[in-house]
Parts: structure tokens; C-alpha cells; sequence
């Protein structure tokens, strides 16, 4: 079936925890899968935030090969609602994008703050070679990983200036808050819990990426 590249784009913003699955050193070769928070990159790639000492970190520094699953369902009936499951590699962060990385993380998961400050703690990024998307019965296929950063990503100044004009608006609710931005929709958090608002069309300019989140607050008052 052919899916639609935005629709594991959205579930990749919307979900804020997956599940990482490394290979094991010991006992060798079987799989280890643990639960991570994690948050997109610009670029619409998972990236964790994980210690030096955690055996998964260790499996990945063996092999960096590894499975990243993650999941999104309105009630308990998992099978009834989103998944995807992507195939590839991570690999620390570079040196020169550790910043700008961590600074967006934190916008995702503000309380990792205490685990930066600690310095054992690094970003780790994964580059998608396959990903298996599900959405619901009926709905599901392979995409080659290259279709989620199709269109080049918005830069970290523009987007700052974009999460400055929704937070500066007066008519956007006091609990809404804007914690990422991309052409293709925004990531939101409303009492702390998470949500994505789609747009209609991708917003290619600054003016219809300000024009759409203005009208993400109008739907939400």
C-alpha cells in the first residue's frame, strides 16, 4: 500500500516516548529492547538522550545498527491505532550540532535538563535506512527512510522566531505551548501532555508558517 510520507512524519512529533532495540553483547546477538523518551530533530529523526554506562549505550557503541519503534493509540486498543517501526543506525551527535540539539531536546523533555548537567549524558542521533508504518488495519507498508527529510528543514533562528510570535500572542491560551515548528505541522503541550497540529499544505515561506500559527491558536481558544 502506498503511504503517504507526512503520516509517519506526524506520529514521529506526536509520540514522546518509543522503544530502542539494540543488539545485545551478552548474551550476544539477541535483541535488547528498552523504553526511551526521546524528540524529532529538525530533520524529523529520533534522537535519545542516553548514558555512557547504560548497556544500551553499549550495544550501540558495538553495533550501531539498531530498531526504533514507537506508537500512538487513543485508548488501550494498540493494535487499532499507529506504529512505526524504523531500521538504521545512531550515532553521536557531532560536535558542532550538540548544542542546538540538546537545546531543542530540552524543549521536548524540559526535566532531561538534570541529566545534561551531569555530563554523562549525550545525544545520540538515528540515521533511517527503512521504516515499517501502520496505521490501523488495513493501512500499512515500507518507506525508504530518505522521505522524511525530503524538504530542507526550517533553521534554528527562524524557528525560535516562530516559537517567539506564538508565545507573544495575546489571544493564545495560557496553558498552549509551541515547542517545535516544521513545514509540515507544530508540536504542541497543553498541561503537559503533547499533541501535534497538522496543516493543511506544507508552508514552504516564513509568512504562511505565521500565518498557520495563527491559526493554531485561533482553533484552540
Amino acid at each position: 500500500m502506498n503511504i503517504p510520507s507526512h503520516a509517519p512524519l506526524h506520529l514521529l512529533h506526536q509520540a514522546a516516548n518509543g522503544t530502542l532495540a539494540t543488539h545485545s553483547r551478552e548474551p550476544h546477538g539477541y535483541p535488547y529492547p528498552t523504553a526511551l523518551p526521546f524528540a524529532p530533530t529538525s530533520a524529523h529523526a529520533p534522537m535519545i538522550l542516553i548514558s555512557h554506562l547504560a548497556e544500551h549505550t553499549r550495544n550501540l557503541q558495538s553495533d550501531a545498527r539498531a530498531g526504533f519503534l514507537i506508537a500512538h493509540s487513543a485508548s488501550d486498543a494498540i493494535l487499532e491505532g499507529q506504529r512505526l517501526t524504523m531500521l538504521g543506525s545512531f550515532s553521536p551527535a557531532p560536535a558542532n550540532s550538540v548544542a542546538e540539539l540538546s537545546r531543542r531536546y530540552l524543549r521536548y523533555h524540559p526535566d532531561a535538563a538534570r541529566y545534561l548537567e551531569l555530563g554523562d549524558f549525550t545525544i545520540w542521533v538515528m540515521s533511517i535506512e527503512r521504516m515499517r508504518y501502520i496505521g490501523g488495519f488495513g493501512a500499512m507498508g515500507w518507506l525508504d527512510g530518505t522521505v522524511l527529510n525530503e524538504s530542507e528543514a526550517i533553521s534554528e533562528k527562524n524557528e525560535l522566531q516562530l516559537l517567539a510570535l506564538f508565545s507573544d500572542s495575546s489571544s493564545r491560551p495560557p496553558q498552549l505551548e509551541l515547542i517545535g515548528v516544521d513545514k509540515y505541522g507544530c508540536d504542541l503541550r497543553s498541561s503537559g501532555v503533547r499533541n501535534r497540529f497538522t496543516f493543511d499544505k506544507p508552508k514552504e515561506s516564513q509568512a504562511e508558517l505565521n500565518a498557520a500559527l495563527m491559526d493554531c491558536i485561533e482553533r484552540h481558544r
